[in-house]
């Protein structure tokens, strides 16, 4: 029997799983279909994974364009061709132990708004293919790039060859392409050897569950759906206002409002009823439904 439930789950990600078999995992173990994970990470990297259930489903975006946070370790002298510890070695550099000032160095380099190429090895997709797919095919593919944010990135252990950081940085990150840039800038070269996602957004690795967890806690595991929207201006509405919206139709604000440009629509008792967007005709500013939700 499929049964109904709507939330969003704080997964421990284990490593050795892909974040698809972490959902079909729980599609099965917790009978539903409709699950979706707001952000992938590596197979082999553990830590915090966002699953969104039910109607929540709806609401993956609005987690998936979260900042997130890292603990890496990158291990020097060695580059690999897919930029972390499971790809074949490239090259090993035979050098003396660098000093903390001279990898400290590197970090204004990889701070900011700074553009990171996408590596060969990766789930971006082109003409419908997957990097890695086309990468191991032997595909010509024109080099990709995009602009990241990297807010900090702070170092907490040096022994070398390994380095241990925390790194806060925006979506679509590839934080082993911060370690091969950080190798290449050193002139040793360098790999990711360990990767832990410690946050997204407001999901911490201190509330985050086990598979384990989950399939005992079943629906008692859920977060609210409200979760996912923390980042969205909030406005209450009536009983009889949120049944105009959910009919789709637009309502008037009153002068004088300030809102942002997407909202969350709430009833008095704080849940979420409608994403609503605002809209300006005829010098009214109007409640504009974009997508609605089946909740009591």
């Amino acid at each position: 029997m499929v049964i109904s439930l709507d939330g969003v789950l704080n997964v421990l990600k284990p490593s050795g799983m892909t974040s698809h078999d972490v959902v079909s995992f729980l599609r099965r173990e917790l009978k539903t279909k409709k699950i979706g994970h707001a952000g992938t990470l590596d197979p082999q990297a553990t830590g915090v994974l966002p699953l969104c259930v039910g109607q929540a489903t709806r609401l993956v975006e609005f987690i998936m364009y979260q900042d997130k946070e890292y603990l890496c370790e990158m291990t020097l002298g060695i580059t690999t061709t897919t930029q972390d510890a499971w790809g074949e070695v490239v090259e090993i550099c035979d050098f003396s132990p660098l000093s903390l000032e001279e990898v400290k160095s590197i970090i204004p380099q990889l701070s900011g708004t700074i553009t990171q190429t996408i590596p060969a090895y990766s789930a971006v997709k082109v003409d419908g293919i997957p990097l890695y797919k086309r990468t191991r095919l032997g595909m010509k593919t024109k080099t990709l790039s995009r602009q990241i944010q990297v807010y900090n990135i702070d170092i907490i252990k040096y022994e070398p060859p390994r380095v241990t950081f925390v790194i806060k940085c925006s979506k679509g990150t590839y934080v082993r392409t911060i370690c091969h840039d950080w190798g290449q800038a050193l002139g040793v070269g360098g790999h990711m050897s360990f990767l832990l996602r410690t946050k997204v957004g407001s999901f911490t690795l201190n509330e985050s569950k086990t598979l384990e967890e989950i399939v005992a806690l079943k629906e008692k595991a859920l977060m609210p759906m409200e979760i996912c929207v923390e980042s969205l201006d909030k406005i209450i509405l009536t009983e009889e206002e949120i049944k105009k919206i959910k009919h789709g139709q637009k309502l008037v604000l009153p002068k004088g409002a300030q809102l942002d440009n997407k909202v969350a629509v709430q009833n008095n008792e704080g849940k979420l009823q409608a994403i609503a967007s605002l809209i300006t005709v005829d010098n009214k500013v109007l409640l504009k439904p974009e997508k609605v939700f089946n909740r009591e």
